[in-house]
């Protein structure tokens, strides 16, 4: 299903170039310890662009500073220094509200109360009409998988953590809004409430809306995002899209073929995998050079890609250039 039936009219923005959100050195500081002399800075010098209509993953290890910039970001905490915007207004900019989703990571409902009921709650928050909130809330539900009576007689303290975060995403989309802030939305959900999140946020983007989301999920970050930058102990380490970061030329080709002497295949390409007259394997260097010698071998090569590491290839690498382990 998708969500534009749940739009009324959404706010046109003013041009598909314009940053929705930016930030400018961004940084915020902590005082810790029994006399508060210890400074810890979990956001350091933060500077991003997302445009409209994109949908931005931000990658990190725990304890990276990804939830502090999104709360940053949101007006939920101010920052020590620097500055941002959202939607051309400074950060914690109220007038600004109306137009924003968000779907913190660990989310706190009301839990004597329904999902149904919890959604009319916040449906009266964004002072909705009656006639609109009986409308959307049951298109809402169904978008992301919630069974009506469940969420009409059950209250929210005897739902899974899947059932919370699905019944967190329906809030956060509660208002149309054209900018949704998701943190770690994949959290606690199984293979298939994965699949149905990536296509409640690709059905979003097929809309026109910008999308902001952190995700330890990077096969789904590779899917769904237009740009990602990855944010390591405060610091945002690289940004860019895909192409950008992971590159388009490589010397690295997905090969298959049938035929030919094994032991010459083994030498030219290690690993290779053999099963009765095919193989298949990965080849790193020139293809001229492999051409050649599948011919000596009187091999016949059947299908030939061209390949680039994996986002996870390249984000334990970045992490492992600063000392960094995915555990940290």
């Amino acid at each position: 299903m998708s969500v534009a039936s749940l739009s009324d009219a959404a706010i046109q923005l003013e041009s598909p170039e314009q940053a929705i959100v930016q930030t400018f050195n961004l940084k915020k500081s902590y005082r810790t310890g029994f006399w508060l002399n210890k400074v810890v800075t979990p956001l350091k010098q933060c500077t991003l662009s997302v445009y409209a209509g994109q949908t931005f993953g931000l990658l990190g290890p725990n304890g990276a500073g990804k939830t502090t910039l999104l709360k940053t970001l949101l007006g939920i905490i101010r920052p020590t220094a620097g500055r941002g915007s959202i939607l051309g207004r400074p950060l914690g900019d109220r007038a600004i509200k109306q137009r924003i989703g968000y779907l913190p990571e660990n989310p706190y409902f009301y839990d004597y109360l329904t999902g149904w009921e919890f959604l009319d709650f916040t449906a009266g928050l964004f002072q909705l009409p009656a006639a609109v909130r009986r409308k959307r809330i049951p298109e809402l539900l169904d978008l992301v998988g919630l069974a009506q009576s469940a969420a009409k007689k059950k209250q929210m303290r005897r739902y899974s953590k899947g059932m919370l975060q699905r019944v967190g995403m329906a809030q956060a989309l509660i208002n149309n809004p054209d900018v949704i802030f998701l943190d770690e939305p994949m959290s606690g959900l199984d293979p298939l409430g994965r699949y149905q999140m990536r296509e409640i946020i690709l059905s979003l983007k097929a809309q026109g809306k910008t999308i902001f989301f952190n995700s330890h999920v990077l096969s789904d970050v590779e899917v769904i995002c237009d740009r990602v930058a990855i944010l390591a102990q405060g610091d945002l380490i690289c940004e860019g899209t895909l192409d950008e970061l992971l590159g388009t030329n490589t010397e690295i080709y997905q090969i298959q073929g049938r035929g030919g002497d094994a032991n010459a295949l083994h030498r030219s390409i290690p690993g290779l995998e053999i099963q009765g007259d095919r193989w298949h394997g990965e080849f790193h260097g020139d293809p001229e050079q492999l051409v050649r010698a599948l011919h000596l071998s009187q091999a016949q090569l059947l299908k030939m890609d061209l390949v680039r590491p994996s986002l996870e290839d390249f984000f334990i690498q970045r992490l492992r250039e600063r000392g960094l382990t995915t555990s940290s």
